[in-house]
């Protein structure tokens, strides 16, 4: 099939990304933002950005020329018109996205393929107002989407098989791994990785270990970062937003935020932006706390497994209510999160019985049954292995 050009609409810092992803994918990108500023911006970045990819390897030097050579800029939205695609990338404002969603529509004609890169916003309702709701779609891509392999593909109440399909294969070209995911809150990486930064922050309230403590038995399960190191390097802000908006979509007890983060906001501790999160920065560099005297330190195989009992949980109930197929679930995390392993990887090697061992044990003692309620497919998996 003939590659037809691509559009991109927002030149900020996941448009600028995407755009390279399609120009060395082999597409004519046309990058269109109303901000001239913004577009120049834009554009240095995309062309360093495949300089500095050259220099370290990742492709040719010819690659990167040829694919500077595949980008045109414009202020006009018109010149998206005949784009087989077009991905929005711009600020997640439910009304602005649907503001430029009809326009691209009218624009585009029925044949386009109209994504957006929403991370949290439902694309039914993005959808909503769109002739021929079956060509929009969500189209998902992690930050950096240079370095992230991984893309969402998120199908809105309306959209059609075959809008999924050929998103799903233009992905690919760009060279991306597509996982498949319903409209629901947080898709998949960001309503399963729930679990990483609240179950932390219980343990951190309920004093069953330091925040530091927490980090270091992650990281020695293989996590790249710790809980918290995550939480300061997004911003406990931005964090405590994404967590009130899980919350007020569907008010389930495992969602509900902490106030801990509440604490932090109202302390203008946020992170690595401020300077101070749950650790401090200096000169942009993470200070270790010195551990109190006397203090004895937690199991951390009790720390890991805890946060992987829930981990293993809300990805199990992900999988029950058809948000995604578990094999999807596992690729995501590790591909979006570089998890070590996925929620189902993790129970195959624990084996489900503990997990519900844990999740049991969780609900007797902290007297919250609903919390940590076991997902229907988890209690299946236990009494399929013959355990329970």
């Amino acid at each position: 099939m003939t590659k037809g050009p691509i559009g991109v609409l927002g030149a900020g810092t996941m448009g600028a990304g995407i755009a390279q992803l399609g120009c060395l994918g082999g597409f004519e990108v046309r990058l269109h933002d109303a901000d001239p500023q913004a577009l120049a911006t834009g554009a240095d970045r995309l062309e360093a950005a495949l300089a500095k990819g050259a220099g370290r390897g990742l492709w040719s030097a010819g690659d990167a020329a040829a694919a500077v050579g595949r980008l045109t800029t414009t202020l006009n939205a018109g010149e998206l018109a005949g784009s087989e695609l077009v991905i929005e990338a711009a600020p997640e404002d439910l009304e602005l996205k649907r503001d430029l969603f009809d326009r691209l529509a009218a624009i585009c004609g029925p044949e386009a393929i109209l994504a957006t890169n929403t991370s949290s916003l439902p694309v039914s309702e993005i959808a909503a107002r769109v002739d021929a709701p079956e060509r929009v779609l969500g189209m998902h891509f992690f930050n950096p989407p240079a370095l992230m392999r991984l893309v969402e593909i998120v199908a809105g109440e309306r959209t059609s098989e075959y809008t999924v399909r050929r998103a799903a294969a233009l992905a690919r070209e760009m060279k991306r791994e597509p996982v498949r995911a319903t409209d629901s809150p947080g898709f998949i990486v960001n309503r399963c990785n729930r679990p990483y930064s609240l179950e932390a922050l219980r343990m951190l309230g309920e004093r069953f270990a330091t925040h530091s403590e927490i980090d270091a038995a992650m990281r020695g399960a293989g996590y790249r970062m710790g809980p918290f190191e995550l939480l300061d390097l997004i911003g406990i802000d931005v964090n405590l937003e994404v967590a009130r908006s899980f919350y007020r979509q569907r008010p389930e007890p495992r969602w509900e935020p902490h106030p801990i983060q509440e604490e932090m906001v109202e302390a203008g501790r946020l992170g690595r932006k401020t300077g101070a999160g749950f650790y401090e920065y200096r000169a942009g560099r993470k200070v270790e706390p010195v551990p109190p005297p006397g203090r004895r330190p937690p199991d951390p195989g009790a720390i890991v497994e805890r946060i992987v009992a829930q981990l293993v949980n809300e990805a199990t109930f992900a999988a029950d209510e058809g948000v995604a197929k578990p094999d999807d679930i596992d690729t995501a995390m590790r591909l979006g999160l570089n998890h070590p392993r996925g929620p189902f990887e993790w129970q195959r090697e624990l084996g489900a019985d503990v997990v519900v061992a844990v999740l049991n044990e969780l609900a007797e003692s902290q007297r919250e049954p609903e919390r940590y309620r076991p997902a229907r497919g988890l209690l299946a998996a236990t009494a399929g292995s013959g355990q329970g």
